[in-house]
């Protein structure tokens, strides 16, 4: 058991509720090593410790290795959890609405940092879950949509997310926009006409 959670990292609500919040930031990443929450007399080498100070470096918070976990913001803190979950050098990354509860410049900030996470060819096949295209990083290669869970539709990003696919996924009229490898969607325009409300053109 210990070898398979070993090689899949996990970034989801259910592991962060377990974090310690008065745990160093440093200890909460380095802990992943042993799979454990909470530091509990666990030996740790020095390249655990190199390997915890890179991969916070890499998501931007190697300046919070001495903060408590509790006293980050919620950006700072999903960051912590997505180098927890590299410690182990996973070969899959699983995680589950990274950006949720997040403002505007804390998700831009964190999709920065899964950009260049997603474009590494050292770092783990990838697969986040998402209720909005907003969120999802340049260079993710493919997408499945879910409804009443069933699969609508899967297949390369470019051909799954569009109006008629997240139409047929959320049950109303939607449009997609795209460019620069990202997306964004909308509530397709309408206009009433003889008491009737159709979509304009």
């Amino acid at each position: 058991m210990f070898d398979v959670r070993s090689r899949v990292g996990l970034v989801s609500s259910v592991v962060a509720d377990l974090l310690p919040v008065a745990e160093r930031v440093l200890d909460v990443v380095m802990t992943a090593a042993w799979a454990v929450v909470g530091r509990a007399g666990e030996k740790y080498s020095d390249d655990d410790l190199r390997r915890a100070y890179d991969l916070l470096t890499q998501v931007g918070c190697r300046n919070l290795v001495e903060r408590r976990y509790g006293t980050l913001s919620e950006g700072e803190r999903k960051r912590v959890q997505i180098a927890r979950a590299l410690m182990t050098d996973p070969e899959l990354l699983l995680m589950d609405e990274p950006a949720a509860g997040l403002d505007l410049g804390a998700r831009e900030a964190l999709l920065a940092r899964l950009t260049r996470l997603v474009a590494d060819p050292l770092s783990p096949v990838t697969v986040m879950v998402s209720h909005h295209v907003e969120e999802i990083p340049p260079g993710v290669t493919h997408a499945l949509l879910l409804r009443a869970g069933r699969v609508v539709v899967a297949g390369p990003v470019e051909t799954v997310l569009t109006g008629p696919s997240l139409s047929a996924c959320f049950g109303i009229p939607l449009e997609v926009g795209a460019g620069a490898g990202r997306f964004s969607a909308r509530l397709m325009p309408v206009f009433q006409h003889r008491g009737r409300t159709t979509p304009s053109v």
